[in-house]
């Protein structure tokens, strides 16, 4: 599971998919729909937030634009009320971190999608999300993989 801090307009087409599906299971798992995937790490910045199904449903509002924005249909009755809510801090290290992981990806299958991305230093965080300085979040996974 990969729940990216970056903003999903970075994303190649599989990988917003990917993030929607992905999303979608982090849902049920706050809702407590699911018995797999309750302790995953990138699950903590949800679990921690003061409103964590509505924190989801803002994330997943904002995947759901960006597809509608390339023309894909997601189904939006998936995602809840959308609410204003606290934003999740986010470090600049784990921003980085995402974005070489991210390169990596795309590199190996979505070349021009890189390409299209190749003059940005810094990437923009997904609305939820506010950076601030920091090393990579303790959560992450060391190698990076997943």
């Amino acid at each position: 599971m990969r729940l990216w801090s970056l903003h999903p307009r970075y994303l190649d087409p599989q990988g917003l998919v990917a993030l929607w599906r992905e999303s979608l299971l982090a849902k049920a798992v706050l809702r407590g729909e699911t018995r797999g995937y309750v302790h995953h790490p990138q699950l903590l910045r949800f679990t921690e937030h003061p409103q964590p199904r509505w924190a989801m449903n803002a994330y997943l509002a904002t995947i759901h634009d960006e597809a509608t924005r390339r023309g894909y249909r997601f189904d939006r009755s998936k995602i809840g009320p959308v609410r204003k809510v606290q934003p999740i801090t986010v470090t600049s290290g784990q921003l980085a971190h995402e974005w070489h992981h991210l390169q990596r990806k795309l590199a190996a299958r979505s070349p021009n999608v890189l390409s299209h991305w190749a003059d940005v230093a810094t990437p923009g965080c997904h609305p939820l999300f506010r950076r601030r300085p920091g090393l990579i979040a303790s959560w992450e996974r060391a190698s990076g993989e997943d």
